[in-house]
């Protein structure tokens, strides 16, 4: 899942982007309104955190311009300002949720995951496609009994192909979703992580249905 991070303070958005990418997400950084808003407008996240106070374009403002173009990304609010004013006029600005500063990074990232969790109609915390478990709280993976290892990336797209079950998705979706804006991802990329991810979930289990299918000339699909 990749986030963009829009936050001008930028020890709290190294922090934040920091203790995200422990998490498995991929995640971007604008420490400005106006590039914040760019990045937003013109790339695809699956959430946004958005603090209120930012110089160029401030956070009211890029919510309602945001939801004006139609882009209905969930937006978490990050911000010092604590009144209930101050949380209405965010929330019907177009934000999706609000957090006041300080904040602790555990209720971040549960509200995070609740706001991931609504645009698909995904229920609950673990993700299901057959017998496949993803337990996104625990970062726990497993068929059937077996419990199955992954690295960082092999877990975030493995995420996403759930989230996505039963739709395809292409390779340039899944670049969007799974890496960084910054990150160096090269052509083959996509293809060499699809096949690690059938050498855990699909070969050692030859008695099983295969989940990860290829759909020549659009993409992959993932479905029991």
């Amino acid at each position: 899942m990749r986030i963009l991070i829009v936050e001008d303070e930028h020890r709290i958005a190294t922090s934040i982007k920091k203790g995200l990418e422990l998490e498995k997400y991929a995640v971007d950084v604008a420490f400005d309104g106006r590039d914040g808003f760019d990045l937003a407008s013109t790339e695809e996240y699956d959430c946004i955190i958005l603090d209120l106070m930012l110089p160029g374009m401030d956070g009211l403002e890029i919510c309602k311009k945001l939801r004006e173009k139609q882009i209905h990304t969930p937006i978490l609010i990050l911000t010092a300002r604590s009144q209930t004013e101050n949380k209405i006029e965010g929330l019907d600005s177009g934000a999706d949720d609000y957090l006041t500063k300080p904040f602790s990074f555990e209720e971040l990232l549960a509200r995070l995951r609740a706001l991931i969790r609504r645009p698909n109609g995904t229920q609950g915390t673990v993700l299901k496609v057959g017998n496949l478990e993803l337990d996104t709280v625990s970062y726990n993976v497993k068929r059937g009994e077996k419990a199955i290892q992954l690295s960082s990336k092999e877990y975030a797209l493995l995420e996403y192909l759930m989230r996505q079950s039963g739709n395809i998705v292409s390779k340039d979706k899944i670049v969007t979703h799974v890496w960084n804006y910054d990150d160096d991802v090269l052509p083959n990329t996509v293809e060499v992580y699809i096949r690690k991810l059938r050498q855990k979930i699909d070969i050692p289990f030859k008695n099983e249905k295969s989940l990860i299918n290829t759909i020549r000339g659009f993409g992959y699909k993932i479905e029991s």
